[in-house]
């Protein structure tokens, strides 16, 4: 079947003559609605322990983060060189002379070839564009940006400190610094439906994005979402649902976004809801099906 969408795999293939593969790196960063800043307790959804695998410990420097993932793929992969991505918290919260420092000591590690830097849309301003312009002259550079929804009262609701337009407005200016651009959506947050998420696709596939990363919205232990799901449930949706809803989410998208994943996968014994009891591939599997059916279904209705 030919790719219906523009997949992340095949255009990470033809950025570089060699396989990468990103190591996960926890900085010791926070968030600004986590330390007072602008709020506390953070994003209700939010729990770092469901991303970070076992060899991403804040308590190592950088360097031996990089070194301990380089040790982790190698043995599957002898010949893979690595994208070293900031992803734990806010990763662009400090000052730029700070970040220079830490981006810089990434780039030292041998066969780290390019950086993937996961951020909030409020936490950068010019200063830093001006840094992350200059590094994306010398290397490889991704900068993702946590938008989660379109709609301010979401957005108000989980906590997240800034509205939509903030959203806009980083990933405008990031974009015209010639940076690629990465974005985080959440589908099926506490009172957007399918229908309220299919509005929102035509208002990211508006945007200078270069990737998208869909996730279906979980339930996570101790996460403050988890206190309201348990008191008041709200559905969730089912496995076939959510496939539904992506497929239709793809096709309100302009061709040109890479997408790099439509689902995440928490640990079992952190996940509450949903148990769709899918890797991440399988899922991807079952989706293809689907659009290949929807395609197909598509072509003898129009004869």
């Amino acid at each position: 079947m030919k790719q219906q969408y523009n997949d992340f795999g095949n255009w990470i293939r033809k950025q570089f003559p060699f396989r990468v593969q990103k190591i996960a790196i926890d900085a010791g960063f926070t968030c600004p609605n986590r330390d007072g800043r602008i709020g506390t307790g953070g994003c209700i959804f939010c729990d770092n322990r469901t991303f970070n695998p076992s060899y991403c410990i804040r308590n190592k420097t950088i360097a031996q983060q990089l070194e301990d993932g380089k040790q982790f793929f190698a043995r599957k992969y002898p010949e893979m060189k690595f994208l070293a991505y900031f992803q734990a918290y806010t990763n662009t919260y400090a000052s730029v002379e700070k970040l220079r420092n830490m981006y810089e000591e990434a780039l030292k590690i041998d066969e780290v070839v390019g950086l993937v830097i996961g951020t909030r849309p409020d936490c950068v301003d010019s200063s830093l564009l001006d840094y992350l312009e200059e590094l994306n002259r010398k290397t490889f550079l991704i900068v993702e940006y946590g938008i989660e929804s379109c709609n301010d009262k979401t957005l108000r609701f989980i906590n997240r400190g800034h509205d939509f337009a903030c959203s806009k407005r980083a990933i405008e200016a990031t974009a015209e610094r010639g940076i690629k651009v990465g974005g985080h959506i959440i589908l099926g947050l506490p009172g957007e439906d399918a229908e309220e998420s299919l509005r929102q696709a035509p208002i990211i596939s508006s945007l200078p994005l270069t990737i998208l990363k869909l996730h279906q919205l979980q339930i996570i232990k101790g996460t403050p979402l988890a206190r309201l799901y348990t008191e008041h449930p709200f559905p969730l949706y089912t496995a076939q649902e959510y496939i539904r809803l992506v497929a239709n989410y793809i096709d309100a998208l302009r061709d040109d976004i890479v997408l790099e994943r439509f689902v995440s996968q928490s640990p079992d014994d952190l996940l509450i809801a949903p148990k769709w009891g899918l890797k991440n591939y399988e899922f991807t599997h079952r989706l293809h099906n689907y659009m290949k059916e929807k395609l197909n279904n598509n072509a003898q209705s129009d004869k």
